[in-house]
């Protein structure tokens, strides 16, 4: 995975997320949703075969850390159903 910034600044950062699709992206716009300082979180594929997702993230703090919070805690929610589904093995 790589991140191409598209725009960055206090409030605001936009980049492309360079070999990842929807999957991904859903989750982690979801996960954005749930920090009261972002005002904004999305992103958009121009096309479905070729086309890489162009994400933007608003935040009253800064928007960097607001995805790095966002990561955390779905790596911990991955880690809670890696753990649920080793206890079914």
């Amino acid at each position: 995975m790589e991140i191409k910034v598209l725009e960055k600044s206090k409030t605001k950062f936009g980049f492309n997320l360079i070999g990842e699709g929807h999957a991904l992206c859903s989750v982690l716009k979801k996960e954005l949703w749930n920090d009261k300082n972002v005002s904004v979180s999305g992103y958009y594929i121009e096309h479905p075969s070729v086309g890489m997702p162009t994400f933007m993230v608003e935040s009253k703090d800064n928007p960097i850390k607001a995805l790095e919070d966002a990561a955390k805690r779905l790596k911990k929610k991955n880690s809670e159903l890696l753990k649920a589904v080793k206890k079914q093995l």
